[in-house]
């Protein structure tokens, strides 16, 4: 495709201009990412791109790489509503570099269950922090000309039976909870475009559900824009169409195209419903057209001065202090020449992200301990690290020791060999040494998820596979490798097999559950002397069964000294005692938290606990900073003196964390998730997943009771409550004042903050309002937020704040009138830090005199 210039075009002329066949082909994907297009009649193909929390562009494999935010719940625990304005800004113009129209974002599912795969990706459990943070996104980036895409649309909540799963919720569970920060993100911001969830929703397929797209989305709101599919989320034909969905992806699509026209001429379906979704289209393709953004063309990358600043910011608001009960943070003056010890495997390790389609290339990583030791040399400190614990659940890849087998620089060769595997394909090394490829690719990377960036159109049915690199190791001594793989596989090193996935090949969670478990092995190595490393592998067509993608090899090969847990921890004990500060970075990554599976329970991986027991114990003076993107319990938490939370911070974690720590930023950040003492403690601990009553069926039966709102009625103190966040300056609020409430139900509440403490710093206010409780209305929650302010303050300063509510401060979902209700009493509006009723640091009580009712916006 040649042509990139396409002009603006009247959409009801185009629509009587384009034949039926090419209206039908417009209802389906043309490629993984594209739209189909109709060029001839000046419709090009719109490109989308995954986010949410950067932009991926086209490839899985060997993409260009990007700029990684952090994730959802760690953009979200700023609850900066103007720096996620920016943040969608900067994403715009990676969409641009990538050539995207479209960016697959953002996510804002609510985490109903800690262990949701998926729940890293969204951003509270909170429905209005969800929604307005998510507004801001969407306005930062369609002020610059690319559309967004809410996901998705709605209760997409787990990943276990992610495609049939049926979500039971009640009408008003529904309204208040899952669709409400759709609906706000409607009414704040006009996102372009909307995703449908792989889910049934009380019994039938969001992508078929007609109440949900056409009824909701469309009608009540009277949103207009185009929806999508999720990736494969399509399960009928005419069903899906009047439903209201306009594009099947990815394309070819699977039940659009030829299945329309067997519906068409069974009468099934109309044009008119075909008008109907094409239209949508359309007016995608003229918003692509209008965005000056070209079409069929290449990727770049996005690296300034601004774009790096924005990026340390967000990671650094991804941050909360949790406890800092003895002042030992800031590191500023306490640090000074100091010998500071750093322990952990996610200290070391850089995990900007959690897995799935959220993941990506990020184009440079820092990691904590990079970040903390460059910030030590600052306060003329030095640190030491001992790993301490292996929290991973995959051997971490081995990108940074790879050298091109016939470059002088990092990478590797992977080639394609068109055929089925000889006797001694997975025994010998050299057993392609005669055999030129059919196709070759370089590579910088030990993870090859080849759903993309292969001409497999262009190999046979059957295709081997050879990836080949030298491997360096920089410490000396045992070293275990990782292997898996779609299909099997075998590895080498030094022309010895070190890791079997052939005989020992069983199904696992890898490549969206299309892949193996982890086979290892375990080598003695030198550092600094390099070694060759050969994998063979063969994907069987047929092990891949009704998969939709046509890929044939897919594999991650992974490299890490060898951890044995007694011994690490005593040398990580054994090093704190010797310190004057110990750091001990803990945490989850992308191996437990990634979309195409759910956590199995909430506790730290492998021996974590054991090893921050060990280090507290050895120095009274520990920092314990846990990273994860949602909840993790911690059973030691009574004996650490200082917590610090951080999310899957982007490119930036490291420095953002070391800002923190060594009080270059003064932490601002407030959980927007509520972090349970135990896993039982959580609102879908009896109803989260698939249980054998009821089978394929997941019942809500918190209803409206998720997060803070469960831990209020439960009277159940959670570990650290939703909204809680320490700073290195102190804040007093004082002086409320709110108006009388008008009969539409509008009224201001207005206070100040003043930042009474030595440090410049910003306190997030929280807006709370609690239903009467005389009986006077239907059961509620003891209290919900309603608004939030993030205050930035210089010491000693002061500043009035005001805030206007409206109707929705007062309503519910009334399931008999099926309508939003604000019913006539007295109200009390709560001010606090926290949603732990000890933060509430202010209260008053408006009146609404009249009842209110209403539908939509």
């Amino acid at each position: 495709m040649t042509q990139t210039k396409f002009q603006k075009f009247d959409v009801e002329q185009k629509l009587k201009e384009i034949p039926l066949a090419n209206k039908i082909k417009l209802l389906g994907g043309k490629d993984f990412w594209c739209f189909e297009d109709v060029p001839e009649q000046g419709v090009p193909a719109v490109r989308t791109s995954d986010g949410p929390n950067g932009v991926r562009g086209r490839n899985f494999f060997n993409g260009v790489p990007s700029s990684c935010f952090p994730c959802g719940t760690g953009l979200a625990a700023s609850f900066d509503r103007d720096m996620m304005h920016r943040v969608g800004g900067a994403l715009a113009d990676e969409c641009r570099a990538k050539s995207a129209h479209v960016l697959l974002g953002p996510t804002i599912n609510i985490q109903r269950s800690p262990l949701g795969g998926r729940g890293f990706e969204s951003y509270s459990e909170d429905p209005l922090v969800s929604g307005l943070i998510a507004a801001a996104y969407v306005n930062g980036l369609q002020e610059k000309g690319v559309a967004s895409t809410i996901k998705h649309f709605v209760t997409n909540d787990q990943e276990f039976e992610r495609f049939s799963a049926d979500s039971v919720v009640s009408q008003r569970a529904l309204r208040e909870i899952y669709l409400e920060p759709f609906r706000l993100a409607v009414k704040h911001s006009k996102p372009l475009s909307f995703m449908t969830s792989y889910n049934r929703l009380n019994g039938t397929h969001c992508s078929e559900n007609k109440e949900l797209l056409d009824g909701i989305l469309r009608g009540e709101w009277g949103w207009d824009g185009l929806v999508m599919s999720d990736w494969t989320g399509v399960y009928s034909v005419n069903e899906s169409v009047k439903a209201g969905l306009d594009v099947e992806m990815p394309g070819p699509p699977v039940m659009r195209g030829a299945t329309v026209n067997r519906a068409f001429g069974a009468g099934k379906l109309t044009e008119e419903d075909i008008d109907d979704r094409v239209r949508n289209v359309l007016k995608l393709a003229n918003i692509a057209i209008e965005s000056g953004i070209p079409f069929y063309t290449g990727e770049d990358k996005v690296d300034t001065p601004e774009l790096r600043a924005l990026l340390r910011e967000a990671a650094a608001n991804a941050t909360v202090l949790l406890k800092n009960d003895k002042g030992l943070l800031p590191l500023k003056e306490s640090a000074k020449g100091k010998k500071i010890a750093v322990i952990g495997s996610n200290a070391k390790l850089a995990f900007p992200s959690g897995g799935g389609s959220a993941s990506m290339s990020a184009s440079w990583v820092v990691s904590p301990l990079e970040a903390i030791t460059e910030a030590a040399k600052a306060v003329k400190a030095s640190v030491d690290f001992a790993v301490g614990v292996s929290a991973f659940r995959y051997v971490p890849l081995m990108d940074a020791y790879l050298t091109h087998p016939t470059k002088k620089e990092a990478g590797a060769l992977v080639e394609f060999f068109n055929g089925k595997p000889s006797d001694s394909f997975f025994a010998d090394v050299n057993s392609l040494a005669q055999k030129k490829a059919d196709y070759a690719v370089d590579t910088k990377s030990s993870l090859c998820f080849m759903i993309d960036g292969i001409p497999w159109e262009k190999l046979e049915g059957h295709v081997l596979t050879r990836y080949t690199t030298m491997f360096t190791p920089d410490v000396s001594g045992k070293w275990t490798f990782g292997l898996g793989s779609i299909g099997y596989s075998q590895l080498f090193l030094d022309d010895k097999p070190i890791a079997e996935n052939v005989k020992s090949y069983k199904a696992g969670e890898l490549f969206f559950n299309m892949g193996s478990d982890e086979v290892r092995g375990e080598v003695e190595l030198e550092a600094g002397k390099s070694y060759k490393l050969v994998l063979h592998g063969y994907v069987d067509p047929d092990m891949l069964g009704a998969s939709p993608f046509s890929f044939r090899s897919s594999f991650r090969i992974g490299a890490f000294p060898t951890v044995v847990p007694a011994e690490a921890r005593k040398e990580a004990a054994d090093l704190a005692a010797k310190s004057d500060i110990a750091i001990v970075v803990v945490g989850t990554n992308p191996d437990w938290e990634s979309e195409g599976f759910d956590r199995k329970d909430m506790k730290l991986p492998g021996e974590t606990d054991e090893l921050v027991k060990a280090v507290l114990a050895a120095n009274p003076n520990t920092i314990v900073v846990n990273q994860s993107g949602t909840p993790v319990e911690f059973p030691w938490v009574k004996d650490a003196s200082t917590l610090v939370h951080t999310f899957f911070g982007g490119n930036e974690l490291g420095n953002g964390l070391a800002d923190v720590l060594f009080g270059k930023v003064n932490p601002s950040g407030k959980l927007p998730l509520s972090f349970p003492v135990r896993l039982e403690d959580n609102p879908a601990y009896h109803s989260f997943g698939i249980t054998s009553e009821t089978p394929g069926k997941v019942l809500y039966g918190e209803g409206i009771f998720v997060g803070y709102r469960h831990y209020d009625r439960m009277k159940l103190a959670p570990a650290f409550p939703f909204g809680h966040g320490l700073s290195y300056t102190s804040f007093e609020l004082s002086g409320l004042s709110t108006s009388a409430v008008s009969d539409a139900g509008d009224f201001t509440v207005s206070f100040s903050v003043k930042n009474t403490g030595n440090v410049d710093g910003a306190e997030v206010a929280q807006v709370y309002i609690a239903a009467p409780s005389d009986g006077s209305r239907i059961t509620s929650p003891p209290k919900e937020l309603k608004a939030f302010e993030k205050v930035t303050l210089t010491a000693g300063e002061s500043k009035k704040v005001e805030v206007k509510l409206s109707r929705e401060a007062f309503s519910y979902w009334n399931e008999q009138r099926n309508s939003w209700v604000a019913p006539a009493g007295k109200y009390e509006v709560r001010i606090a830090t926290s949603a732990a009723d000890k933060d509430v640091k202010l209260s008053n009580t408006v009146e609404l005199k009249k009842e209110i009712r209403w539908n939509g916006l």
